[in-house]
């Protein structure tokens, strides 16, 4: 049963991740239509097709190698400049330019770089039937193409947040609230903490270490604290409260809470002590060889008790941006994440749970919670639509990226194009054309074969040392 139970939770992923990929691909569909784009092809995946079908204009199918998708629309590369001008072409023999007329003779290169543009250019000609004159992606207005990139990024952060609207308003998630779990009696540091322990000691109080702040100020499991030095705190912003002990070391600090129905008051006074960094998300920071950072902050003693709650629709966004910002902080230090896990793959160094992961280890984790059956089914349910919401997370923050052959890459070519042709506008010089993206394809392939590395290592370090969650 176990093992079914696995299979059906990857399975579950998968499913989750391809639809993922097949509405993300649909946001750049369907502005690309909306603004009359011709998009000759749709398909889900790479390599040989497995199934397609034409509807109008487009071929819809899927490719044999699941990992992505693409829609392709006509015109994505502008023609080539000659002397200065736009209107030379490398378009294939009968083919239109962008006026309708018969092509300019191919302009000689012998550099390698400007060999591959002209290919692709070429290649990209040869999709063009008359009628597409007009109908060309490099044509249209610069915020039209932003509208269309964006609109596959933007597909991924409305299934993710949706999909945490129904966990976090609808089904109920764990949440760390402010309501006391225990009261620490003690400061200990972990250093002392360690000594103790290799000694064979217990870490228990001796007459001589500090009271912990929430000791001292009379606080007690079970208490729930609604104001922390006059900002109110709802039941559910344990991580709001934290950030507010950890800025008042040193602070006599008023402090509201309900005990037993009956709300009281009292004063604490959060002690200097190293803790661990926590990100966007209260998650320990790590640093490259996995070890966790530390910062000195305001510390008061006392723990969190989880419950499963419902929160109200308006506290969505903030869990959405928290998601993103976590992301985000993966994505600025990934070169450094890794290098840490190729350390971990080809050593003993522990794998960084808060670090990147492929495919292959979300579908392990799905597995795994789907066959805890000592867990309700409606818990490990939720945890894999949150799976599959954090994926499309990943998503939209990754294709955001401003390198070709992402979408942000495409944003970016195109604000370099209007801040060029706004320029040229301002000081009544020639209108420089459209940027000539094809001219960066070497970066392009740079980046894509980057990326296909970067995805092996991922899978590998997956299969030969995953991130243990549980």
């Amino acid at each position: 049963m176990s093992i079914l139970l696995f299979i059906a939770g990857v399975v579950i992923v998968l499913i989750g991740v391809a639809v993922s990929i097949a509405l993300h691909e649909v946001g750049h569909l369907v502005p690309a239509k909306l603004f009359g784009v011709r998009t000759p092809q749709y398909m889900i995946g790479f390599g040989p097709t497995l199934w397609s079908t034409k509807k109008g204009e487009t071929e819809y199918g899927l490719k044999a190698i699941p990992l992505g998708g693409y829609v392709s629309m006509i015109g994505m590369y502008p023609p080539a400049k000659q002397k200065g001008k736009v209107g030379a072409t490398d378009l294939g023999a009968g083919a239109l330019d962008a006026d309708g007329a018969a092509p300019a003779p191919r302009p000689t290169s012998t550099g390698m770089f400007q060999q591959l543009a002209d290919d692709a250019r070429r290649a990209s000609a040869e999709q063009l039937q008359p009628g597409d004159e007009h109908r060309m992606f490099y044509q249209l207005p610069v915020y039209k193409r932003i509208i269309i990139m964006l609109g596959g990024p933007l597909m991924n952060l409305i299934i993710a947040t949706v999909l945490l609207a129904v966990l976090i308003s609808g089904v109920g998630t764990y949440q760390n609230t402010v309501r006391i779990s225990e009261v620490s009696q003690c400061v200990i540091s972990s250093e002392e903490q360690q000594a103790r322990a290799s000694s064979g000691e217990d870490a228990v109080c001796r007459p001589a270490d500090p009271e912990a702040p929430a000791y001292a100020a009379g606080l007690l499991p079970g208490d729930l604290i609604t104001e922390y030095n006059g900002v109110a705190v709802a039941e559910w912003d344990w991580m709001k409260l934290t950030e507010l002990i950890r800025q008042t070391a040193g602070e006599d600090v008023p402090v509201t809470y309900v005990r037993d129905g009956v709300e009281q008051t009292t004063t604490i006074t959060p002690r200097l002590t190293e803790r661990p960094a926590l990100d966007a998300i209260g998650r320990p920071v790590t640093d490259a060889a996995g070890n966790v950072e530390t910062v000195e902050v305001g510390f008061v003693g006392m723990g969190s008790q989880s419950q499963l709650m419902t929160l109200p629709l308006t506290e969505v966004p903030e869990k959405v941006g928290e998601n993103v910002r976590a992301v985000a902080d993966v994505v600025l230090d990934l070169p450094a994440r890794m290098v840490a896990v190729g350390r971990a793959a080809f050593t003993d160094a522990p794998r960084d749970p808060n670090g990147p992961i492929s495919v292959v280890g979300v579908g392990r984790i799905a597995g795994e919670v789907s066959a805890m059956e000592e867990i309700p089914l409606q818990d490990r349910a939720s945890t894999l639509v949150g799976l599959i919401a954090s994926l499309n997370v990943a998503l939209f923050v990754f294709n955001l990226i401003p390198l070709l052959p992402l979408d942000g890459g495409h944003v970016a070519g195109a604000l370099w194009e209007a801040l060029r042709r706004g320029i040229a506008k301002i000081f009544k010089r020639k209108d420089p054309g459209p940027v000539d993206i094809a001219k960066m394809l070497p970066v392009t392939y740079a980046v894509a074969g980057l990326l296909l590395v970067m995805g092996a290592m991922l899978i590998f370090a997956d299969i030969v040392k995953p991130i243990q969650l549980f």
